[in-house]
């Protein structure tokens, strides 16, 4: 029942900005680090951007400067703001975060996906 669901994605003029959103739910006790990866056509999944519990965050080198991690604790809620993007971001955005489920077992756990697409 536990899950993590992303949302935000759409279309956007290179340039543009979006904002991602991924909620965990279900039978947690709390949320640990949580991050963006991305996947673009027959490309490999990679690292976007983490943030630790208390808020500290890494980025790609690709992202850097352009693209803001946060988080609200008290939603079990991450978010990315995604600033001045190029075509070479389109992909599948995926959110990953290790949860601690109500039995106090940490799990790591991703969702389904959201679309982020750029055009020129």
């Amino acid at each position: 029942q536990v899950q993590l669901v992303e949302s935000g994605g759409g279309l956007v003029q290179a340039g543009g900005s979006l904002r991602l959103s991924c909620a965990a739910s279900g039978s947690i006790f709390g949320v640990d680090a949580m991050g963006w990866y991305r996947q673009a056509p027959g490309k490999q999944r990679e690292l976007v951007a983490t943030i630790t519990k208390g808020g500290s965050p890494i980025y790609a080198d690709s992202v850097k400067g352009r693209f803001s991690i946060s988080r609200d604790n008290a939603k079990n809620t991450v978010y990315l703001q995604m600033n001045s993007l190029k075509p070479e971001d389109t992909a599948v955005y995926y959110c990953n975060a290790g949860l601690i489920t109500i039995v106090r077992e940490y799990m790591d756990y991703w969702g389904k996906g959201t679309l982020v697409t750029v055009s020129s």
